[in-house]
């Protein structure tokens, strides 16, 4: 009953609008969360549209994505998402938001590593797109992988090559022909001491040659495929390639698993929830690759 004598006065609580200072009515409040919606999206349009197609781009599964993300990052910070005199105060938070989310997202010490470990045996980047101080840690890191690589491998490659050169075991079989023994060739008393016929391991010092030269020599175009580029120049840096191949087949985002369960999802469905776990990866394997 007191309300309804109120009618005439002035809505308690309500503020003045921050353009004008005159009373806020509703209608106003509407209209400015209109207004301010409209310029975000103007912002993201605008301002942040490339990141829109840079997302698309990474989110690819026929080509190598991750080695992209050190560049993407770079030009994000310095060109697309930097600040511009024209910008109003709702770009720049826009902005800033973004770019504060990004790079706290790859600044864990572990993503880093990853990502500048990618970024040095792709042919295109190399260190460009690694920090100063953190090339020559890079650079260590990835010798002293090789070091394990190289090392991992050799017991196999002897095991190899002396089950290959071991002769076979004599049988008890008369009707067997006895081999023959091999006459010494004149050139075999002029072989060296400890002279065999494998190749030796690499050292330390020769896997970072290798890698010193695959930092200096001029890499190709940054449309260039850089799996097809070690394909075919895999027999110049054979230690890089083999790091080449471990890491730059690493997808940069996670859209190949979410589309892998999407595809599970529209398959598996309350009518055919009895199809047998066997069935189910054909059938996702077939909608994924049709």
């Amino acid at each position: 009953m007191g309300l309804a004598a109120d009618d005439d006065r002035e809505v308690p609580g309500a503020g003045e609008c921050s353009f004008t200072g005159s009373p806020c009515r509703q209608e106003d409040k509407t209209s400015g969360a209109k207004l301010a919606t409209r310029g975000i999206a103007r912002v993201l349009e605008q301002g942040t549209g490339s990141t829109v197609r840079v997302t698309d781009a990474l989110s690819g599964e026929s080509y190598v994505s991750v080695s992209f993300l050190k560049p993407v990052l770079h030009l994000f910070n310095n060109e697309v998402l930097s600040q511009k005199d024209g910008d109003t105060e709702l770009t720049k938070a826009v902005k800033d938001g973004i770019l504060k989310y990004l790079n706290e997202k790859y600044d864990d010490h572990a993503t880093n590593n990853l990502l500048d470990m990618v970024t040095l045996v792709d042919r295109r980047f190399k260190t460009a797109y690694i920090k100063e101080e953190r090339v020559e840690f890079i650079k260590m890191r990835a010798a002293a992988e090789l070091v394990d690589m190289v090392g991992a491998t050799a017991p196999e490659s002897a095991q190899t090559a002396a089950a290959s050169s071991s002769p076979p075991a004599a049988e008890d079989d008369p009707e067997l022909p006895r081999p023959t023994k091999k006459k010494k060739s004149l050139g075999s008393y002029f072989k060296k001491a400890g002279q065999s016929t494998t190749h030796s391991q690499p050292s330390r010092a020769s896997i970072e040659l290798e890698l010193s030269m695959h930092l200096q020599t001029p890499g190709p175009d940054s449309e260039t495929d850089p799996l097809e580029w070690w394909k075919q120049h895999e027999t110049n840096f054979p230690l890089v390639a083999r790091l080449a191949r471990k890491y730059v087949c690493i997808p940069a985002t996670s859209f190949s698993s979410e589309r892998a369960f999407s595809a599970s999802g529209n398959i598996i469905t309350c009518k055919r929830s009895c199809l047998k776990p066997n069935t189910v990866d054909q059938l996702v394997f077939l909608a994924l690759n049709l």
